[in-house]
């Protein structure tokens, strides 16, 4: 098909890709939720098993993982000497919540214009991941052509679990690794800059979680009686926490480096104050550049404490306090052992004989994109001709895909690419989660220029 067919096809495809999205993000998908139960994530499965093999996708297979969540996998293979590529995505969603937050249902797809007055399609997976997952869909039935064949071979991989963290499908792609045996891996989780700029993200950051809990005695104590000598475990965590960032804001662990610079995309800060919605007069944090701050060295975040709410609290000394720390730390830095770094610093300066209970609850691998084979050379041509002759930027992100990694264990020759209908005004995670239709439109576009100009290139025997 020639680019303008392609344009055309994909521009008649989005109202079929709206009402996709509206009835993906009617689905309350959260993996392992006490607030919904397991059903809406079963159900969410359902239709995306459904939707892809109404694309076309043969050997559609709905699996059952090792951490309870529904996988979708399947297989259409390609054509005589034709590449293989696989496509990923996640159907299951961040919870809502404060519903108050939302300016409408967050299970409800709704249009209403953005910050920059353009059309959003607003809903809690709209963009993350549900968007890119219509993306997918949208640029198969692109090119799918009339006696139903695809130009290239497709692998499809869609996770149940992925904000879960994801070890029912890294479980599953270790235990069968033929599963991602492809040319080319498209993972369709990432996004762009800034609306209209395409992206490839070349690096994610990988993560630990660590939770620690100080105590320094075995009773609650009447702050009036005691108070000015007892010491008080809450302040102790709190001068602990403090510990972690210096004047800068710099994080500052013992033993782990926090001087790397990065190469790529800089990161501008007027752009980055609106992005993240800050105030005009915070302080954006770190002695390096924006750029090397989320994306070359790690950074600390102290997500959640356990501590009396102020609605009921006692005028008591507390005897325990604990915090969920989450450390994010760049390609080239082993995240088993920047957690047991984070634990041993927090051991290290807990003030007042505090007794220190600190551990890794949980680890995700960093990744780092090979740029220079010829698939991305296709991808880059695609990509800029989609967003219509717009340079494509080489970008970092500070979330972490520990699936990467386990990919490129089990098909150690593919080229492995990150892009996706996600920007910085579609706030995911976030209350009031939206897409810009036109991302999501050039996006399949971009993809399916891919999968059409990918057919003629020669693909080794053991991907097709």
């Amino acid at each position: 098909m020639t680019e303008r067919s392609l344009r055309e096809t994909v521009a008649e495809l989005m109202d079929k890709a709206r009402s996709d999205l509206a009835e993906l993000v009617a689905h309350p998908s959260v993996h392992d939720s006490p607030e919904f139960g397991p059903e809406p994530n079963a159900a969410s499965a359902q239709w995306v098993a459904k939707a892809f093999a109404d694309a076309g996708i043969a050997n559609i297979e709905k699996v059952t993982t090792s951490d309870g969540s529904v996988a979708i996998v399947g297989h259409t293979p390609a054509p005589q000497g034709a590449p293989t590529v696989l496509l990923y995505s996640h159907h299951d969603v961040q919870p809502p919540g404060p519903r108050e937050a939302w300016e409408s249902d967050p299970f409800t797809l709704t249009t209403r214009p953005g910050p920059d007055g353009a059309e959003r399609w607003y809903g809690r997976g709209s963009a993350d991941c549900k968007g890119n997952l219509v993306a997918h869909l949208t640029a198969l039935r692109a090119v799918r052509g009339e006696d139903g064949s695809f130009p290239v071979g497709v692998r499809i991989i869609i996770e149940g679990s992925e904000e879960g963290g994801g070890a029912g499908l890294e479980d599953l792609v270790a235990e069968r690794p033929e599963l991602a045996q492809a040319d080319l891996i498209v993972i369709g989780d990432t996004g762009n800059v800034a609306v209209g700029r395409p992206t490839l993200t070349t690096s994610l950051r990988g993560v630990a979680s660590v939770r620690v809990e100080l105590s320094t005695g075995t009773s609650d104590l009447h702050s009036g009686a005691f108070g000015g000598a007892a010491p008080d475990a809450l302040a102790a965590l709190i001068a602990l926490l403090a510990t972690l960032r210096d004047g800068f804001g710099n994080t500052t662990i013992d033993g782990l480096d926090g001087s790397a610079r990065w190469s790529g995309e800089p990161y501008e800060p007027a752009q980055f104050a609106t992005d993240a919605a800050i105030y005009d007069d915070a302080a954006i944090l770190g002695s390096g550049t924006i750029a090397d701050q989320l994306w070359a060295r790690p950074a600390v975040t102290v997500i959640g404490l356990d501590a009396p709410a102020t609605a009921t609290a006692a005028a008591a000394i507390q005897p325990r306090a604990a915090a969920l720390l989450n450390l994010r730390v760049p390609p080239g830095t082993d995240p088993h052992h920047a957690g047991h770094l984070l634990v041993a610093h927090l051991t290290n300066h807990a003030p007042w004989g505090a007794h220190v209970d600190a551990v890794v609850e949980s680890v995700g691998e960093p990744f780092a994109a090979e740029t220079t084979g010829p698939a991305y050379t296709v991808l880059r041509e695609a990509l800029t001709q989609a967003y219509d002759g717009a340079e494509v930027a080489f970008s970092g992100q500070g979330g972490s895909i520990p699936l990467c990694t386990q990919l490129r264990k089990a098909a150690p020759a593919a080229e492995i690419a990150l892009l996706g209908v996600e920007e910085p005004q579609c706030r995911i995670h976030a209350p009031n989660e939206s897409v810009d239709p036109q991302e999501l439109r050039r996006t399949a576009l971009a993809e399916a220029l891919l999968l059409t100009r990918l057919a003629g290139a020669q693909a080794p025997a053991a991907a097709g």
